[in-house]
């Protein structure tokens, strides 16, 4: 009996036995992250403690600190540059628009410049016609306008005082060559109700017929039937 019992204890069909420790498993697990913390903060006091004896950690700091201050300079210089770059174009624009009101002014004063001389040759031309009396043409002007227009200007007057207001018509005669063959106007170029108390200037632009080159024009100042006042000019080329 007691050989069955030891044989079947020292055979494979001898029962399981099971060895269990006796301290608990969370007091195994407790520890083992007590010593893995232990190694770890071990480690790193001898990293940082490394660092130190190298010199590392200062430089870093060093160079730390001058990246910084140089990415200050540089923002700031980019600010100020930035503000120049504004300054600049304001007054770029506001150089332009001076110079675009001058351009403007510069032209209104060459406009009224030629308007004060043009007044100035109109009065001038008043100033002898005191000696004439009677209705007269005082000035007869014309210019030929790309070979196509005749602008004209014609200046009436009467010399007399307090002279009766005159109401007639006012014509203008042109002549010249058309194809090369002599041509006259047949009919007035411009025929206009005229009316004068002292005096009146009249002006206009004719469009001529094809190949005219004008020669002659001359302004007549009608009462009725009857001629008052006439003028002619030739024209030049």
């Amino acid at each position: 009996m007691r050989f069955r019992l030891l044989r079947r204890r020292l055979t494979i069909s001898a029962p399981r036995v099971a060895i269990r420790s006796a301290m608990p498993w969370p007091v195994r697990w407790m520890v083992l992250a007590m010593m893995l913390g232990l190694c770890g903060a071990v480690a790193l006091w001898a990293f940082e403690f490394g660092k130190s004896i190298a010199g590392l950690d200062r430089g870093s700091r060093d160079e730390l600190v001058q990246l910084r201050a140089e990415v200050a300079r540089l923002r700031s210089e980019g600010q100020e540059q930035q503000t120049v770059a504004h300054t600049a174009e304001s007054l770029l624009v506001a150089e332009r628009a001076a110079k675009e009101s001058l351009v403007a002014q510069v032209r209104q004063l060459e406009a009224d410049n030629r308007t004060l001389r043009e007044d100035l040759g109109f009065f001038e031309k008043l100033i002898p016609a005191a000696k004439t009396e009677g209705l007269a043409i005082r000035s007869l002007q014309a210019e030929v306008l790309g070979g196509m227009q005749l602008r004209w200007q014609v200046l009436v007057i009467q010399a007399a005082r307090n002279a009766p207001e005159f109401n007639g018509r006012l014509e203008l005669v042109l002549a010249g060559t058309q194809d090369g063959k002599p041509w006259t106007q047949s009919q007035p170029a411009a025929s206009q109700p005229l009316q004068v108390r002292q005096y009146r200037r009249v002006e206009g632009v004719i469009d001529l017929p094809p190949n005219a080159v004008v020669k002659t024009v001359t302004a007549r100042v009608l009462e009725g039937t009857a001629v008052r006042a006439m003028q002619a000019m030739a024209i030049d080329g």
